[in-house]
């Protein structure tokens, strides 16, 4: 594996002035630094501060090389190698979460409009993000064909041909593909795209409307183990009747609350009940030998949950990510001084052997740069932990460690390192999550009133009573968005489940309100 520590010239990175001399240097005095040096690295300049985040977000998406904007259709973009080295190790979890009790599976992006208009209330939902294809080369097409936008049409037609009787139930398939709509509001790389590159999608045909509700609960149950892993809070709602899943039943949805106060949908569940088994025939022969529609879930994530893992954990010197996660989980760096090169170099170069040996994502970063251009580098891509062994670490056989996500660093015994990693990694996403935790609790506020809510959504996530009237949550929806009733919170809240809707006074259930991306 080889990540080169020089960006692009595209990316102009910009070293903070005000990190150099951040290098840590506990016996070392520096070379005095040419005057070619020293405007090089004064010219450089810092990433926006993470409080304005449209900014924050934009720039170190490509500072960082996650993506490039540049592709000359809007809302489509590119995965730089480093960024899909993100996306590989977040859905290699998402994987083999799945692969417990799924198959994967790859179903054709082009699904004829004779199919996707046969579920009039799911293509309802789509009709106006759909892009066709009507020609193939000069020749215009018999039936016009769509781009998935998503994919029961494509792949219940099948399932009819799969089940015959109760023997082919459960079935249990995912796939992780591109799905394309017409995206018409503000895009944004991984948040709002027009090709949705790494949609994992899975769905489940079952005997029975119990069964089904089991499997809704183990897909939330996999959701929240993957959410856990990757240390993002989710706030869990119960999607409002008229925004759910076109088709659905219902659909419970896993949100998480960005920096400026906006929530990101990043997962969705949805029972199907047997609506689409009766539009696409999908029937099974019962033990006594009469037949029954099927019973089916599908559930959902995008790479939103990406975008997430660089928001909520990032700070304003760049990504800060999970060790699980992180492609360069350790970077060892050599503190170079005249007439011990040879020594130092030794010394990292054997520790970063011994951590590969046992499976840690490791770089040595020997490039020519000074330490202190070397922490920036590795701060800015989320590194998850930095050891730096200079001559006094040679001679006393210990090196300095610290952490992506604290400002502190510590002497320890080098032997010892790779006995400790797998507790630091541990620890580490405790407390991501645990400050994670504590941001999301400062940005969700329980309102007793419309004026209230108006104001606190500015921040946040509003909690509110509604009734089950529409009209109730159509006089919220003008003033943000009504997310559904809260199924699930990371924290515990005040307010009680049940109260006086904060429309008409009714009563109503808990729900969550605001402004969404």
């Amino acid at each position: 594996m080889h990540f080169d520590c020089n960006f692009t010239p595209y990316l102009s990175l910009k070293i903070n002035p005000d990190l150099i001399g951040h290098e840590r240097n506990l016996n070392i005095v520096p070379e005095v630094l040419s005057q070619a040096q020293e405007v090089m690295i004064m010219e450089k300049k810092a990433l926006p501060p993470k409080s304005e985040f449209s900014e924050w977000y934009h720039e170190l998406i490509q500072r960082a090389e996650i993506m490039d904007v540049r592709y000359p259709v809007k809302g489509l973009y590119v995965w730089f190698p480093f960024g899909f080295r993100i996306r590989k190790e977040v859905y290699g979890i998402l994987r083999e979460i799945m692969d417990r009790e799924h198959d994967e599976v790859y179903f054709p992006a082009l699904i004829p409009e004779t199919e996707l208009g046969k579920e009039g209330e799911h293509i309802k939902g789509f009709e106006n993000e759909v892009y066709w294809v009507t020609h193939g080369g000069t020749t215009p097409l018999d039936v016009k064909l769509a781009l998935r936008p998503t994919s029961e049409t494509a792949m219940y037609p099948m399932f009819k041909l799969w089940i015959r009787s109760h023997a082919d139930l459960p079935l249990k398939v995912y796939q992780i593909v591109n799905t394309f709509r017409y995206e018409t509001k503000h895009t944004r790389p991984l948040i709002r795209l027009r090709e949705i590159t790494s949609f994992k999608e899975a769905h489940t045909v079952h005997a029975t409307f119990e069964e089904a509700e089991e499997q809704v609960k183990k897909a939330m149950s996999y959701y929240k183990e993957f959410y856990d892993r990757l240390a993002i809070p989710c706030l869990i709602c119960r999607r409002p009747e008229w925004d759910k899943f076109p088709g659905a039943v219902y659909t419970m949805a896993f949100d998480t609350i960005m920096p400026d106060g906006k929530t990101l949908q990043i997962g969705t569940v949805h029972n199907l009940g047997d609506n689409f088994a009766r539009t696409f025939n999908i029937e099974y022969e019962m033990p006594n030998g009469e037949h029954s529609f099927a019973y089916q879930t599908c559930y959902g994530i995008s790479e939103r949950c990406v975008a997430a893992l660089i928001s909520v954990h990032g700070d304003d010197l760049g990504l800060i990510l999970p060790f699980e996660v992180s492609p360069v989980q350790v970077v060892v760096i050599p503190v170079l001084y005249k007439g011990k090169e040879e020594a130092v170099l030794k010394a990292a170069r054997e520790l970063g052997e011994e951590l590969k040996r046992r499976g840690y994502r490791v770089v040595v970063d020997e490039s020519d740069e000074r330490p202190g251009a070397k922490y920036y580098t590795w701060e800015l891509k989320g590194a998850a932990i930095r050891v730096e062994i200079g001559p006094r670490e040679v001679d006393e056989g210990t090196a300095v460690v610290s952490f992506r996500d604290e400002k502190k660093k510590f002497s320890v015994k080098r032997d010892e390192i790779p006995e400790k990693v797998e507790e630091w990694a541990k620890e580490m996403r405790e407390r991501l999550y645990a400050r994670a935790v504590e941001a999301m609790k400062e940005r969700v506020k329980y309102c007793n009133s419309l004026e209230e809510v108006e104001e606190w959504i500015k921040k946040g996530v509003a909690l509110v009573h509604l009734c089950d009237s529409e009209e109730c949550g159509a006089k919220l929806d003008e003033i943000a968005s009504v997310l559904g009733e809260v199924f699930e919170l990371p924290f515990e809240v005040s307010a009680e489940k049940k109260g006086k809707c904060v429309v008409c006074g009714r009563e109503g259930r808990l729900n969550a309100v605001a402004r969404t991306y």
